[in-house]
């Protein structure tokens, strides 16, 4: 007898990822809701995505056993919300929100973890009084209290430049920010927070100096348990964009130490428990002192093939594994390789895609580097700015996921994968 296991936005690298748990025979897995409902759609009605949800579980003609999902919002927000319908353990949607929720999650960081929290305030961009109302100094980050992929994140220097991007903002903030508000209405908010809708914005001093770092972990009958850590290296230029995941990561043991041990602070405090998560830290390596960028109430797709190659398995066997309250049966050093990553290949002007590598390319690849992973985010005759979840300043062509016996192989090898992996774009200047 097998679990059955619904996935919310079953896609293809879940199905190419889940045949490789321990124990693969012991679940049975199905798609709740499309990849086109709750990551591709341009709207996202929660209310109509629960019940249409809801609706196809119970069609569903044997018992549900869990319910998982590994995409951001809306994919994170529906997990509490039908786990709760349907019994299922997990954690509660404030504890959810108090991870989630930018600018709740900053009041909670602020009361525990203090030392690592900058400065911030919740911002209306609809406010005409939104350039006089900031209060936090020159320069910041903003961005809205619900996104992801750093959609409509700005980093402003002065005033102008705040009253430059706000049109931007007011104008795209809805396509999360009203989902959100349907969500946020089914909890009991404090009075500080409900005046902060999905159509605000946090502003908070930078912290983006340092090394940046991932701890993916999970929390089961209230102990916090570590998977593993992933170094994030960013553009020199653009210090939002993501260029490279790396693990295991190389930030010394001391340090990895301290960071989850505020994060067993953190979330011990908001009661978050029986499910995976993701916390994202800043290391300032001068000072010594470690910043808490955000946590998100999921694994991170991003780092699930590197974990396979590191590990045996990728950590969506946590993500299985805690929802069905068994204990996560996930390997540690099993993998083929000592060290991986996901690299993004980017580029930094829009265009027309005119060539994108060949299936036989992206075999050839694969073939010479055993385990790796090629997935295309672009196709021909598209404009690189018709992507979606793409950050303010670039675009994603392709993710690779590979591994290697040393750094200095990866970095190598990646350089080897991108000469072979050819495209063509047309600046949009040349028309």
């Amino acid at each position: 007898m097998s679990w059955n296991v619904f996935i919310i936005g079953h896609d293809a690298l879940s199905k190419r990822m889940l045949p490789n748990l321990r124990h693969a025979e012991d679940y049975a897995f199905h798609e709740l809701l499309s990849l086109d409902e709750v990551v591709h759609a341009e709207e996202y009605p929660f209310s109509r995505l629960v019940d249409d949800a809801l609706a196809q579980l119970e069609r569903f003609p044997g018992p549900v056993d869990a319910i998982v999902g590994y995409w951001d919002f809306p994919t994170s927000g529906l997990l509490p919300v039908l786990r709760r319908a349907r019994g299922l353990p997990g954690p509660t949607l404030a504890a959810f929100l108090k991870c989630e929720h930018k600018y709740w999650s900053r009041l909670e960081q602020a009361q525990v973890v203090p030392e690592c929290v900058p400065p911030f305030q919740a911002l209306d961009p609809f406010d005409d009084r939104a350039v006089e109302s900031v209060e936090i100094d020159y320069p910041f980050w903003i961005k809205p209290v619900k996104a992801h992929s750093s959609h409509l994140g700005f980093r402003i220097e002065n005033a102008d430049q705040l009253r430059e991007v706000l049109p931007t903002i007011r104008q795209g903030i809805g396509r999360f920010g009203r989902p959100f508000d349907e969500m946020t209405a089914l909890a009991e908010l404090p009075e500080e927070v409900t005046a902060v809708t999905g159509h605000h914005c946090i502003a908070e001093a930078i912290i983006s100096a340092g090394r940046q770092c991932t701890l993916e972990g999970y929390v089961q009958n209230g102990e916090v348990h570590l998977v593993g850590l992933v170094d994030s290296l960013r553009d020199t230029t653009h210090s939002s964009v993501l260029l490279r995941y790396e693990y295991p990561s190389s930030l010394p043991d001391e340090v990895q130490a301290r960071m989850l041990a505020i994060t067993r602070r953190f979330l011990a405090r908001i009661g978050y428990d029986d499910a995976p998560f993701n916390i994202e830290f800043y290391h300032e390596e001068e000072s010594d002192r470690l910043w808490l960028l955000e946590i998100n109430a999921r694994v991170s797709r991003s780092h699930a093939a590197i974990f396979q190659l590191v590990d045996g398995a990728p950590h969506f066997q946590v993500m299985v594994d805690v929802a069905l309250g068994i204990a996560p049966r996930m390997p540690h050093r099993e993998g083929p390789y000592p060290v991986a990553a996901k690299q993004m290949l980017r580029v930094f002007e829009d265009g027309w895609v005119r060539r994108v590598p060949s299936q036989a390319e992206i075999r050839r690849v694969e073939r010479t580097f055993p385990g790796t992973l090629v997935y295309l985010n672009v196709h021909e005759g598209m404009r690189l700015s018709d992507l979606k979840h793409q950050d303010s300043f670039s675009w994603e062509l392709v993710d690779l996921f590979i591994g290697a016996q040393t750094r200095e192989a990866l970095t190598e090898r990646i350089e080897e994968c991108r000469r072979m992996l050819s495209f063509e774009i047309e600046p949009l200047s040349s028309r």
